[in-house]
């Protein structure tokens, strides 16, 4: 059966929930938020005020990311980086089987399917999820920028492991899992369980992007307003399209540029 004939218009919303059972929909969100970025959204929140609280000014700190973890034992700290990217990907696996065992929002569709986190649409999904990369990457670098000349941005080292074989292949693997963990749970699952709760789309909308603004706080407040409206954008995408993979793809780039550039323009002595 075609990916059309299964879930029919792009915009088909899911099964409603009923009253009596609306509570614990809403429970159950939080509580994968809660093992997820929810919780990272709460440690940036205080990340930022102990950051706006230090003497030093914000746009004269900076945020380490990717960081090694024991870089005198290149061995260990392999196994600390695939050890990290695997259990971060937990959430998303919960978020999944809940999908599947739980208030099902299309019967007899699997839940990758529905949230379009399959391989139905490889070529398209490339396609969008570049084009995509590319409206959100050129003005985010721009407004990341702009952020630190105004002094509401600390400097984001975006990448700080150790100059060995494997630091290029494990950043590619830590920005896809970022991708994956951020748009299967932020849009695709939260949009699906929000509105089966009875939420109205721009509610799920405007609250999705504001919790992922919020967990990047931790860079400052041209994270935050940055963070914001690329999840406007991919939330509006994936309204249109039912489609979590071009959101997966277009993260993941943008990642990967982020990292790998950072890496490789740092080893070149070369500072943004």
């Amino acid at each position: 059966m075609s990916y059309a004939a299964e879930l029919g218009s792009p915009d088909r919303d899911p099964l409603a929930v009923a009253g009596s059972e609306r509570r614990g929909v809403l429970r159950e969100t939080l509580i994968v938020l809660g093992v997820g970025l929810g919780a990272s959204a709460i440690w940036s929140v205080l990340a930022i005020a102990n950051k706006l609280t230090l003497v030093t000014p914000l746009s004269q700190q900076t945020t380490a990311m990717n960081t090694s973890k024991t870089p005198d034992r290149p061995w260990l700290d392999l196994a600390y980086q695939l050890v990290g990217i695997g259990l971060a990907l937990v959430p998303v696996l919960l978020a999944i089987y809940l999908l599947n065992r739980v208030l099902r929002p299309a019967p007899g569709i699997p839940a990758r399917r529905f949230l379009g986190f399959d391989r139905a649409r490889p070529g398209k999904d490339l396609l969008w999820g570049l084009g995509l990369a590319a409206v959100i990457g050129i003005p985010g670098l721009g407004l990341y920028l702009l952020a630190r000349q105004l002094g509401i941005n600390t400097n984001v080292s975006a990448a700080n492991l150790t100059a060995v074989w494997w630091s290029g292949p494990v950043l590619a693997l830590a920005a896809i899992q970022n991708a994956v963990l951020e748009e299967v749970t932020m849009v695709g699952y939260l949009f699906t369980r929000w509105r089966q709760i009875g939420w109205s789309w721009p509610a799920v909308l405007i609250g999705s992007a504001v919790i992922r603004g919020t967990y990047h706080l931790y860079q400052g407040f041209g994270g935050f307003i940055g963070n914001i409206a690329m999840g406007l954008i991919l939330g509006l995408f994936f309204y249109r399209q039912r489609r979590v993979m071009p959101l997966v793809v277009c993260h993941s780039v943008l990642d990967i540029v982020a990292f790998i550039g950072y890496s490789i323009l740092r080893s070149h002595g070369v500072s943004l």
